[in-house]
């Protein structure tokens, strides 16, 4: 090993040595892996910033060689420091090497019960492989895995409110893009770009102008939105939650996968806390098999939005009794639960609807609520979050119900409509582009050209007829 560490150092010194020096490594590969366990030493020989790309071999192989819970103890600071350190031109140049280890080094804080440690390193490591804030790498859905696990749901949303239109890696994984907006994927001349849409399959079909051709999920890719899903369930953010796991329940899919099942039957409960409603049938443009077999497997969810529809919570929660087993072993009977408590939400809001003025007591027995502090509380939550407008007499305990009161005429308001229209804007013009490189790529110029002749009539005319009078 001595010999190679003298020419890592030696070839580490000038950027245009970079690639002799992985070539030199690769050579070495075997001899490195036949030698894994015995590295450890070495790497103290190598400086993890200056060295960056002869300490990652050396790294790789460590890591994959068996260790045990002490080394692995011992080798996550030396991972992590290396993540944080390491040169991004270097790494670059062996970007599946690198992959390989910021994964290893997951699964290890995940054997260690210690995912917190990871999520820093790791978003380090995403800003290192990404060419750009818009494309979308294989570390995403680990990152995103190890804030779910450590429960720090604000950093995984730091990352979801990026705007995605370039997938790194999608034989790994099919991204839908949830941070902000949906996206699908297409292949354009060997290179995956991610089309940002508001509805996955419309937008397909408006920009391709016909069949999805190049389309591949797979369970890793709906299991990465999923867990997207989770976290901005965690952070109470149900709007983009509902977008996210609606995307797994309308990914293309060739058979059942319990992957699909468990976001829908997530999907309906958050419907449910956000909207107070869920649509009975399933959107056409899902896949056959999801039109066939989800609604089955999640029936049980369905009776629950039938009774919530009737705003009866009574039967609601008769309904959670019956099947409180299965939501428990389906690790959903918390957001059951908010389920329940959201219904006297939306019954207080369908009473504004109805009513200018209401008492407290009249709102309990409307509402079902044992007394009308209960009420109370119920509105003063209400009011503080924005969900009615409303004032309380505490003299005679009347409530007041009152129209919105934004004019939409504040400063604050205007900035708010111009960046929206600024945003569609950037998209329009993303998505001119990518329509205009579809147009140009070879294999959708015959694929286009193979429909357009199965339904051309031109070669049934035999051109103008000349009649005798």
């Amino acid at each position: 090993m001595e010999p190679l560490i003298a020419q890592i150092h030696e070839l580490s010194t000038s950027p245009d040595q970079f690639f002799r020096l992985n070539d030199l490594l690769k050579q070495s590969q075997d001899s490195l892996h036949s030698q894994a366990s015995q590295l450890a030493p070495h790497l103290h020989q190598l400086h993890p910033s200056n060295h960056s790309l002869g300490y990652l071999y050396f790294l790789e192989a460590y890591t994959g060689a068996a260790l045990s819970k002490e080394q692995s103890v011992e080798l996550v600071p030396v991972v992590a420091t290396f993540i944080t350190t390491c040169s991004e031109e270097q790494i670059r140049l062996a970007t599946d090497k690198f992959i390989s280890v910021c994964k290893r080094f997951k699964d290890e804080l995940m054997s260690l019960r210690t995912p917190i440690r990871g999520i820093a390193p790791l978003r380090v490591a995403i800003r290192k492989l990404q060419s750009s804030p818009e494309q979308l790498t294989t570390l995403h859905p680990d990152f995103l895995l190890l804030c779910l696990l450590a429960k720090c749901y604000k950093s995984g949303l730091g990352i979801l409110e990026e705007d995605i239109f370039e997938i790194d890696q999608p034989k790994d994984f099919f991204l839908y893009c949830y941070y902000g907006l949906s996206c699908t994927q297409v292949q354009i001349q060997g290179r995956f770009v991610a089309i940002v849409s508001a509805c996955e399959h419309v937008l397909w079909c408006a920009v391709l102008k016909a069949k999805p051709m190049f389309v591949r999920v797979t369970p890793a890719a709906m299991s990465t939105r999923r867990i997207g899903g989770m976290i901005c369930v965690g952070e109470k953010n149900y709007r983009k939650a509902m977008e996210l796991l609606h995307n797994v329940v309308t990914a293309p899919m060739s058979s059942s996968n319990a992957i699909a099942v468990e976001a829908h039957k997530k999907y309906i409960l958050v419907s449910l806390i956000y909207s107070g409603q869920v649509s009975t049938s399933l959107p056409k443009y899902i896949s056959p098999t999801g039109q066939r077999n989800l609604r089955n497997y999640c029936q049980t969810y369905y009776d629950l939005a039938n009774s919530y529809s009737t705003g009866k919570s009574s039967e609601v929660e008769s309904i959670v009794a019956i099947h409180r087993d299965t939501f428990q072993s389906d690790n959903n009977l918390g957001l059951v639960k908010q389920v329940v408590s959201s219904l006297s939400k939306r019954n207080i809001q369908r009473l504004t609807q109805t009513y200018l003025t209401l008492s407290l007591q009249d709102i309990a027995n409307r509402v079902q609520l044992n007394t009308s502090k209960e009420a109370e509380m119920h509105v003063l939550q209400m009011i503080q979050d924005g969900e009615i407008y409303a004032t309380i007499n505490q003299k005679d305990g009347m409530v007041s119900f009152h129209e919105d009161p934004e004019q939409y005429k504040t400063c604050e308001m205007i900035e708010h409509i111009d960046s929206s229209i600024q945003r569609i804007m950037t998209l329009s013009k993303k998505l001119s582009a990518v329509d205009e490189l579809i147009s140009c790529d070879p294999t959708y110029v015959k694929k286009a050209a193979r429909e357009r002749h199965r339904f051309e009539f031109d070669d049934y005319d035999s051109g103008p007829q000349r009649f005798n009078m």
